[in-house]
């Protein structure tokens, strides 16, 4: 069972994350993405100064930050028994290749279910110089013994 003492948590900033136009063209072309995901002039055209990411691209940042609570001891997470439940996103504004994104974690609840544990977390991702860009809310599910 997940320690459930590590609700309310909040951990520190992540790295810089420094989102690579070829990282969001090999998204975009995964996801099937809009243009503007990988034509420059295509994102020019509407505005943008590069090629912007598909909206669940953020979850290689929210997971990122999410692997702070799976690897801290104190959370008691053993990751093999770790399902995804669900995953939100809230944009702030588009990400752009040359954002450098950095997230902050809070661990909003855990809760037993049926035996297992289910722990939401909340990735605030922003720019380094703090300009909000995304909410990343994600439940997992971690089972059980058999």
């Amino acid at each position: 069972m997940v320690n459930p003492a590590v609700a309310g948590r909040q951990y520190p900033p992540t790295p810089p994350y420094e989102v690579g136009r070829e990282k969001i063209r090999e998204f975009a072309e995964a996801t099937g993405a809009h243009p503007a995901s990988t034509d420059a002039d295509a994102a020019r055209a509407l505005g943008y100064p590069d090629v912007i990411a598909p909206t669940t691209f953020a979850v290689i940042v929210a997971q990122r930050c999410d692997a702070q609570l799976v690897r801290d001891p104190e959370a008691g997470i053993d990751f093999s028994r770790v399902v995804h439940g669900e995953q939100t996103f809230t944009h702030h504004r588009p990400i752009v290749a040359g954002d450098r994104l950095v997230a902050v974690l809070h661990v909003d609840s855990v809760r037993s279910a049926g035996g297992h544990s289910m722990v939401t977390t909340r990735s605030e991702i922003s720019t380094e110089s703090g300009e909000a860009v995304c909410t990343a809310v994600s439940t997992i599910v971690v089972r059980g013994g058999e």
